[in-house]
């Protein structure tokens, strides 16, 4: 089963290649040995212009599993997010990658990054993950709008 994963996750890597969206950026890891692991990658999300979100390139690792696209990736980020539908962990509880919900074997790379930045911004009160983030939008959204603001800024892309 892993080859048919390893022969979709290749045609994305190609399609993202052609196509990437601008601002975003989608690549296979490194293994030890220095060659590329397609089951597991490294994504940047920007922060939709016009949101508290803008400004913001949120890390993003994508974890393949052997029977993908079968089953969703498990989609987790790299770095502690403040948000209703992200655990502490940093993995991401959205829909789109939930087998028993509206996940699809049709669904690629791209479609998955452009949920997850649409979720930063318009986050599922319904299915919390998280109880601060949480309890903040609901209670004191201008507060909620200040912290994301503030994360925002420490997650600006490094300019070397």
């Amino acid at each position: 089963m892993a080859e048919i994963a390893l022969s979709r996750l290749a045609e994305e890597r190609k399609a993202w290649r052609r196509n990437a969206i601008f601002g975003f950026y989608a690549r296979p890891m490194k293994n030890a040995d220095g060659t590329s692991n397609l089951q597991k990658w490294e994504c940047g999300i920007p922060g939709k212009k016009g949101t508290p979100w803008e400004g913001g390139l949120y890390r993003l690792e994508m974890t393949f599993p052997n029977d993908y696209p079968a089953r969703p990736p498990r989609c987790q980020f790299m770095d502690n997010l403040f948000h209703p539908n992200v655990y502490p962990s940093g993995t991401v509880c959205l829909s789109l990658l939930n087998m028993d919900a509206d996940w699809r074997p049709s669904l690629t790379i791209r479609d998955i990054l452009l949920g997850i930045q649409d979720l930063l911004n318009n986050p599922n009160i319904a299915s919390p993950a998280r109880t601060e983030p949480y309890e903040l939008y609901r209670k004191n959204p201008q507060e909620y709008i200040n912290q994301v603001k503030r994360q925002a800024q420490r997650m600006r892309p490094k300019v070397e």
